[in-house]
C-alpha cells in the first residue's frame, strides 16, 4: 500500500512538472505567433531590404521610411561593448567567489551581488545619467567635440554593470558544482592553486559559464529603459560609427514610439517587425554560443 501511494504521488508530480513544461513551451510559441503574425506582413509591405538595410526612419513623414539598419548596428555595438566590459569581470568575480574568496569577505560580496540583481532598470538609468554621463563628458567631451555624455559608451558601461549579477551568480554556481576531485587531482600533479582553477575547474564548468554569458547577453540586448536614459536617442537617426556619439537601439525605438502609434497602421507593424528582428537576433546569439560550447571553441 505504501509503495502504491509513493508511485501515485510520483506520477502526480511528474504530471505537474510536465504540465508546467507545456505551459512554458506554449507561452513561447504564443509570443512567436503574435510577433510573426503581426510583423511579417509589415516587412512584406515595406520590403525586407528597405526595412533591414534602410538608413532612414521617418514613419510620420510625407514619404514614410522604415529603415532600421542604424538601430540594428546601434544594438550590436552597445551589446558588444557590454560583453567586452561585463563578461570578463563577471567570470573573474565568479571564480574569485567560488574558489579564492575568504568566507568573511564572501558574506559581504554575495548579498551585494544579489542586491544588484534586484535593482530596477530605471535606478540603473538614474545612476548612468547622474554619474556616468557627466564623467564621460568631462573626460572625453573636449577631445571628441561631444555635445553631451549620452553616448554608446555610456550605454555599454551601464549594460556591462547590469549584466554582472546574472553572469556572476550563474557562473559561480556552476564553478562550485565542479567535483572537488578534479581540483585535488590537478594540485596533486603539481599545479598551483591558480593554475588548477583556471586550467581544470573553469574549463570543466564551461557549459554553465556559457549559459551565464548567454543570459547576460540576452539581458543586455533586450534592455530598454536604462539604455534610453543614457544613449542619447537622437530624433534624427544616423549611422553609428563611434562610441562617443549617441544612438537609438531597437528596444528604445519600440518603447519611444509604441505609445502614440495607430494600432493596425504600417507604423505599428514596423515596430512589431522590429521586435521580430530583435527576437531573431537573440535566437542567433543563443545558437552561436551553443555551437561554440558544443565544439569546445571557448575554453
Amino acid at each position: 500500500m505504501f509503495i502504491k501511494t509513493l508511485i501515485s504521488k510520483e506520477h502526480f508530480m511528474r504530471g505537474i512538472f510536465f504540465t508546467a513544461a507545456l505551459v512554458s513551451i506554449f507561452a513561447v510559441a504564443l509570443i512567436c505567433v503574435f510577433l510573426f503574425a503581426q510583423g511579417i506582413p509589415a516587412i512584406g509591405r515595406i520590403g525586407i531590404m528597405d526595412f533591414l538595410l534602410g538608413q532612414r526612419w521617418a514613419p510620420t513623414a510625407a514619404e514614410p521610411a522604415f529603415g532600421i539598419l542604424p538601430m540594428i548596428l546601434g544594438s550590436l555595438y552597445v551589446t558588444a561593448g557590454a560583453i567586452i566590459l561585463g563578461v570578463p569581470i563577471g567570470i573573474f568575480t565568479a571564480v574569485f567567489m567560488a574558489r579564492m574568496c575568504p568566507n568573511r569577505l564572501y558574506r559581504l560580496i554575495k548579498p551585494a551581488i544579489n542586491l544588484m540583481a534586484g535593482i530596477p532598470s530605471v535606478i540603473y538609468g538614474f545612476f548612468g545619467m547622474v554619474v556616468l554621463v557627466p564623467v564621460i563628458f568631462d573626460v572625453f567631451g573636449r577631445r571628441f567635440g561631444m555635445m553631451s555624455g549620452q553616448t554608446m559608451l555610456a550605454a555599454s558601461i551601464l549594460l556591462g554593470i547590469m549584466i554582472l549579477p546574472t553572469v556572476i551568480s550563474i557562473a559561480e554556481t556552476n564553478i562550485r558544482a565542479v567535483p572537488q576531485e578534479l581540483y585535488e587531482g590537478a594540485v596533486a600533479l603539481g599545479a598551483s592553486h591558480e593554475r588548477a582553477v583556471f586550467k581544470v575547474v573553469l574549463p570543466a564548468a564551461r557549459s554553465g559559464v556559457m549559459a551565464a554569458v548567454v543570459l547576460g547577453v540576452g539581458r543586455a540586448i533586450g534592455e530598454t529603459m536604462a539604455v534610453r536614459m543614457v544613449a542619447g536617442n537622437q530624433a534624427v537617426l544616423r549611422m553609428p560609427h563611434e562610441f562617443f556619439k549617441g544612438v537609438r537601439t531597437l528596444t528604445t525605438n519600440i518603447i519611444m514610439e509604441m505609445g502614440y502609434v495607430e494600432h493596425g497602421s504600417i507604423h505599428f507593424g514596423a515596430l512589431i517587425a522590429t521586435g521580430v528582428v530583435l527576437f531573431v537576433f537573440i535566437l542567433i546569439i543563443n545558437t552561436l554560443f551553443s555551437i561554440l560550447n558544443a565544439r569546445g571553441g571557448i575554453k
